[in-house]
C-alpha cells in the first residue's frame, strides 16, 4: 500500500516551522558573538556572560538544537519521515514506524507550544520590566522571538497530517450476497 503524498498546505506549514525558528537562532547567535543588539556592554557582560566561551557555547549550541529540531519537522512531509535514508548507519532503509513518529511529532507539538508560548512572553516582559533595551532594539526582540510562538501550533498541523496519511485504512465489509430458493 502506497501512502498518499503530503497536502501543500502541510508542505507549506513545515517550511514555516522550521522559519519560525530562525530570527530568534539568528538573535542569538549575534549575541553569541558579543553584537550588543541595544544592551550596553556591562548588562550583556554582567547578566549575560557574554561575550565568554561558557556562555557562547551555550547560545550556539542551544541555537543549532533548536534549528535541528525544527528542520525533523521536514521529516513529516518527506521521504525520509517514512524510510530512514540509506546513509544513516545500522537504521539505514528501515521503515519507520508512523504511530512512533505521531507520538513523538504529536508530544512535541503540546510541549513546544505550552513552553514556547510562555518563555517567548516571558523573554520580551522580561526586558520591557528591567529596562534593558528600549525603542527599536525591543521591538526587533519581539519581532525575533514572535516567531516561536506559531512553532508549535504549526508542528501539530503537519503532525495531524502524517497521522492521516498513515492511518490503516478502514475497509467495510460487505456480507456476500446469498441466493435463496424458494
Amino acid at each position: 500500500m502506497t501512502t498518499p503524498p503530503p497536502e501543500p498546505w502541510a508542505r507549506r506549514a513545515a517550511h514555516l516551522a522550521v522559519l519560525s525558528v530562525l530570527p530568534s537562532g539568528l538573535w542569538r547567535t549575534a549575541l553569541a558573538f558579543g553584537v550588543p543588539l541595544g544592551y550596553d556592554e556591562r548588562t550583556l557582560h554582567d547578566k549575560f556572560g557574554l561575550p565568554g566561551a561558557g556562555a557562547t557555547a551555550f547560545l550556539l549550541s542551544l541555537t543549532a538544537l533548536i534549528e535541528l529540531l525544527a528542520f525533523l519537522t521536514l521529516g513529516l512531509v518527506r521521504p525520509w519521515g517514512e524510510r530512514v535514508p540509506r546513509w544513516i548507519p545500522v537504521l539505514g532503509g528501515r521503515a519507520v514506524n508512523p504511530r512512533l513518529v505521531v507520538a513523538a511529532a504529536g508530544t512535541g507539538a503540546v510541549l513546544l507550544t505550552l513552553v514556547l508560548t510562555v518563555t517567548a512572553g516571558t523573554q520580551v516582559a522580561l526586558q520591557v520590566g528591567d529596562g534593558a533595551l528600549r525603542g527599536g532594539w525591543l521591538w526587533l526582540l519581539f519581532a525575533c522571538y514572535a516567531p516561536l510562538a506559531a512553532w508549535g501550533p504549526l508542528l501539530a498541523a503537519v503532525t495531524v497530517s502524517y497521522h492521516r496519511r498513515h492511518r490503516p485504512v478502514r475497509r467495510l465489509s460487505v456480507p456476500e450476497p446469498t441466493l435463496y430458493r424458494v
